[in-house]
């Protein structure tokens, strides 16, 4: 069968087709440059720009050069989201499936606006409630932690300011990101097929036994998706981390 196209749909394609091109050529701009930034950054350092702990500043005469390596910052910024999001997918999943299925209808909408709202806050708000009011609570945690789980590197803090330490950081990162991925979770369970759950109810199944055995496993790959976009939030926000690590 032969697909016969008007003007207006030659024009749109071209538009459409055109604009997609673009969006790919800058992207691929974009990486061209760091790609040739970065290669010049490893020529010069290596494989020590990596796996280097230095970030100092040369003296500008050339004196004392520069020595910057992100080996440290790597691993503090892995540590922290990754107890972030420990902490906020479970958060997230929960609160997902109250929305969907025990919250009483008349205030589910309200709370999915306030729960949209939330994810729309910005970083330096959580960072400032972070150093006002989760740090007093949040450092006897730290403290307890320390000295039971202190042999694990994550929950080790070697001085005595617990509220520095990551796991203070990746509790407020945590609850920055668990708006977002509620939201997406929330979104995946209620596409659920409605003919699968009432399948399961007709079987003489709960909702816990529907929601464990349909509902989960259905939203399974789009919960992990939305962990992964809190992720990626999380691996980009530095605000409420330096705020919190340096008490400015």
């Amino acid at each position: 069968m032969t697909v016969i196209y008007n003007r207006e749909d030659k024009i749109f394609r071209g538009v459409v087709t055109g604009g997609a091109l673009t969006s790919l050529l800058v992207l691929g701009l974009i990486g061209l440059f760091l790609f040739m930034r970065g290669a010049q950054i490893f020529s010069d350092k290596g494989i020590q720009f990596i796996t280097g702990t230095n970030w100092t500043a040369g003296s500008g005469d050339g004196v004392i050069p520069d020595d910057f390596s992100i080996g440290a910052m790597l691993v503090g910024t892995v540590v922290v989201s990754l107890i972030a999001l420990v902490i906020a997918v479970p958060l997230a999943i929960g609160g997902a499936l109250y929305l969907e299925f025990y919250a009483p209808r008349r205030i589910r909408g309200a709370l999915a606006t306030l729960l949209d709202l939330a994810a729309s806050i910005p970083s330096l708000i959580f960072g400032l409630w972070g150093i006002q009011v989760f740090t007093s609570f949040g450092e006897r945690w730290a403290i307890l932690i320390n000295n039971w789980l202190g042999w694990i590197p994550i929950f080790s803090v070697e001085f005595e300011n617990f509220g520095r330490s990551p796991f203070i950081a990746g509790c407020v990162l945590g609850s920055l990101i668990v708006p977002i991925t509620t939201s997406v979770a929330r979104e995946v369970y209620s596409r659920t097929p409605r003919d699968l759950v009432d399948t399961c109810y007709a079987l003489g199944g709960s909702k816990w036994g529907a929601i464990r055995s349909v509902v989960i496993p259905y939203g399974k790959s789009g919960v992990i998706g939305g962990a992964m976009l809190g992720l990626g939030r999380a691996l980009g926000e530095t605000v409420a981390v330096y705020l919190l690590l340096n008490l400015v």
